[in-house]
């Protein structure tokens, strides 16, 4: 507790990233390579029957990416409020 308020974000970077940043910006939270991340959203990709594959798609849509405000999905919500 050293009084700073340290607060870490799931976010996509711009660097590193493959497809759309999911795998590379989980690496950078957990402090673990994205490419352990990539083999194993392949592996659960193929052994679930594509249901990994959504659940990056939805990681995309809902993980912001690095510089921006908002995700993909709250800022198509906020549009469709306005």
């Amino acid at each position: 507790m050293n009084g700073t308020d340290d607060q870490r974000q799931l976010i996509r970077p711009k660097q590193g990233r493959m497809v759309a940043g999911v795998c590379a910006g989980i690496g950078q939270f957990f402090g673990i390579d994205a490419n352990i991340v990539r083999i194993v959203f392949v592996a659960l990709t193929l052994f679930s029957a594509g249901a990994a594959a959504l659940v990056y798609l939805v990681a995309w849509m809902i993980v912001p990416e690095e510089g921006e405000a908002g995700s993909i999905a709250e800022n198509y919500l906020n549009k469709k409020k306005q």
